[in-house]
């Protein structure tokens, strides 16, 4: 992956609330990775968590990707998501 895809990346995931750096992330074999943690005491921690299984599960609408991302539950709505 592109290191000024990773940067786009980054900078997303810097502005969802709850999201602690440091941000790793790397690719290897044509394979791309993100690893972070949560602020679990930020009051939206589990709504991230929400958003982010829904976004992974249901990325593409045609083809289902080989994994699930739990929780399955659709996410609430929150204007904070739009950053």
């Amino acid at each position: 992956m592109d290191e000024r895809a990773f940067k786009t990346l980054i900078e997303y995931l810097e502005k969802v609330p709850s999201i602690q750096k440091p941000i790793s992330y790397g690719d290897e074999d044509g394979f791309w990775w993100v690893k972070f943690s949560l602020d679990i005491e930020n009051q939206l921690a589990w709504s991230v968590v929400q958003e982010f299984g829904h976004i992974i599960n249901y990325l593409s609408i045609d083809e289902r990707l080989p994994t699930v991302f739990y929780p399955v539950s659709p996410p609430a709505v929150h204007e904070w998501w739009a950053v």
